[in-house]
């Protein structure tokens, strides 16, 4: 039976793909059923997976080239089992939420195939057993994501939106590409649990090409997770839908660099880790204070997603090659429930308010939308790290690691980014939620449909109480971390303030600190007051540090060169040269010899002799 369920996880919302596409392009109601009772059947397998503690490969032989022998296989194990949760737990609650956010759509039946699409590439990257299968089913993410960014294709925006992110991720796994095929030909095989043996017997198999490996592979995971250099695609991904922003930035394609680092921890080593670590501090500090000066209500949890992000990749940086990604996959499970949250609810603000997204054309909501506001307010402070909701013991477990790890700079960031967390996230919700109404937007409002609020509460429970949950200590059992001994529930309430209580204290600190000076500043306000303080730092927190523009003139000044160069030699070069010159010479050679046919039989004998005088003198005077 556990060589069966597998399969019943992954395949089902590829069948309801194909046969939406095939067949119910017309039948909205139809495709959004298939889709969710695929998604419910992913989910139903998940837990008896779960439940029956599953764990082993299934597999056949699926591509042999030479001496390349890869494996389709599906890998179950305690992380696996835990993101095929999460995945289809959060994407189920999507699905049904989908139902209601796109009422009406015309293109409701092709939202459905994209989604349980995007569903089925989603699990094959977390049940993938080598690198080479994983990398298919990622860049099948990458064209799903594609497909429901530019839903609304016919908007400008998300069309560009759509190439900008699939152009982007193509930077990053170009990168990763290379570092399969260099871990191949370092290793002769991709399957990951080979690959973790070969090396736990003989530590330095990967030789001089271990960092260039390890950071190869962190290019895929840049791209996907959207890490600086290449976090500029996430925010314009809100274009799409608002349920495909809560897919893709809770618990799915984000979180697919996350769980790729888990997954090939084991190749990176100390040079690889410590470029990881900054990389995610830099991400989450950047993103923190793009998010403090966003108006935009989806485009401010879009910097938020930016900013854990770079949490989870910091703590697999500092996890040191002793350690484990523990941290950053328990922070990824929390995550993924109120950011899920934190965007369906904004989803229901939005379409309470007819797709006004202008938080300062909001306010007065927490009485109009009473469960909204409550579901909201619950998945915030969790993501502010509030105790003892679950954000609060998954971020404490990154500020222990910084911490004990000796890494001052990066704890000292991790705490600063905890405080500006709160400070916009509190900015969001003083500004929707209370105060006035700051325009005419607001006074119809009403609570969304059971179809969306009861989504809303189901992902409330895990925003709740998933600290309780053991998480860590399930994830710690796949990595041979010894469990520590089960506490009451009191004990586990106050674990971190006496196992490490300068990080617990220091990001509680944060969380007091940055929600004071949110409330100071944005309590009332019509208009937002920090650009008097902030003066020129503001605009460039709003305007992204100028990191589109900064793109736009690199490649103005690279690719577009080269297309002038390009175009140029393929002008005079290929075609002036080459083509017409053959041409040319081509046409005057036929002029010439048309020149000699003059008719005349004077002239064709004068030619003849010539001709046999000039054979004879040569045979001559050879």
């Amino acid at each position: 039976m556990n060589a069966v369920l597998p399969w019943l996880v992954l395949l089902p919302p590829l069948l309801a793909a194909i046969t939406i596409t095939l067949g119910a392009l017309k039948r909205p109601v139809a495709a959004a059923r298939l889709s969710i009772g695929a998604i419910a059947l992913s989910l139903a397998a998940s837990l008896i997976l779960f439940a029956r503690d599953a764990s082993g490969v299934t597999s056949f032989t699926w591509l042999q080239v030479g001496g390349l022998a890869v494996e389709f296989g599906l890998r179950l194990d305690p992380v696996s089992l835990l993101m095929l949760l999460v995945v289809t737990g959060v994407g189920g609650a999507i699905h049904v939420y989908s139902w209601g956010y796109l009422e009406g759509d015309p293109g409701r039946p092709r939202y459905f195939a994209g989604l349980s699409l995007f569903s089925f590439a989603m699990l094959g990257i977390v049940l993938s057993s080598n690198l080479l299968q994983m990398f298919v089913f990622w860049e099948l993410v990458g064209v799903s994501s594609y497909l429901l960014i530019g839903f609304w294709h016919a908007r400008p925006a998300a069309a560009e939106a759509s190439k900008k992110a699939f152009l982007t991720n193509r930077v990053g796994d170009f990168g990763f590409l290379l570092g399969l095929v260099l871990v191949w030909a370092t290793t002769g095989t991709l399957d990951l649990g080979e690959l973790e043996t070969r090396l736990t017997v003989q530590p330095g198999a990967l030789g001089t090409a271990a960092t260039a490996i390890g950071l190869l592979i962190f290019c895929g995971a840049v791209g996907k997770s959207a890490q600086f250099p290449l976090h500029v695609w996430l925010p314009d991904a809100m274009e799409g839908p608002t349920p495909v922003s809560a897919l893709i930035h809770a618990a799915t394609m984000v979180a697919a660099g996350v769980y790729l680092l888990s997954r090939v921890f084991f190749l990176l080593d100390a040079p690889a880790l410590t470029v990881i670590a900054w990389i995610g501090g830099l991400t989450a500090l950047l993103a923190a204070l793009m998010a403090l000066q966003q108006d935009d209500l989806k485009r401010i949890l879009a910097y938020s997603t930016l900013s854990q992000l770079g949490y989870m990749v910091l703590a697999v940086g500092v996890a040191g090659t002793n350690g484990t990604p523990v941290a950053a996959m328990y922070h990824l499970a929390t995550h993924a429930s109120f950011k899920a949250l934190l965007f369906l609810g904004a989803g229901s603000v939005i379409h309470a308010l007819h797709h006004q997204q202008d938080i300062w054309r909001m306010g007065g909501l927490a009485r109009r939308m009473p469960v909204t506001f409550l579901t909201f307010l619950a998945a915030t402070l969790a993501l502010c790290g509030v105790p003892p909701l679950s954000g609060f013991y998954s971020k404490d477990v990154i500020l222990v690691l910084a911490w004990e790890h000796h890494a001052s700079l990066l704890f000292l960031l991790v705490v600063f980014v905890a405080g500006l967390t709160t400070a916009y996230m509190f900015r969001l919700l003083l500004v929707v939620f209370a105060g006035p109404a700051r325009s005419q937007d607001p006074d119809h409002a009403h609570e969304s449909p059971p179809v969306m609020t009861v989504p809303l509460l189901l992902l409330a429970v895990p925003t709740v109480l998933a600290g309780f949950w053991g998480i860590d200590a399930w994830l710690g059992r796949a990595y041979g971390v010894a469990p520590s001994p089960a506490g009451s529930w009191a004990e586990h309430l106050i674990a971190p303030f006496t196992h490490a209580p300068v990080p617990a204290l220091a990001g509680l600190a944060a969380v007091i600190l940055g929600g004071g000076v949110a409330w100071g500043l944005y309590r009332g306000a019509l208009r937002d007051p920090l650009p008097v303080h902030l003066g020129r730092l503001s605009r460039w927190m709003r305007d992204r540090f100028y990191f589109d523009e900064l793109y736009d003139r690199l490649i103005a000044g690279t690719q577009d060169a080269m297309a002038w160069v390009a175009d140029a030699f393929d002008r005079w070069i290929l075609a002036g040269a080459v083509v017409r010159g053959l041409h040319g010479a081509v046409e005057l050679g036929g002029r010439a010899l048309r020149l000699v046919q003059t008719g005349s039989l004077q002239t064709y004998a004068l030619l003849l002799a010539a001709g046999v005088v000039l054979v004879l003198a040569w045979m001559l005077f050879r």
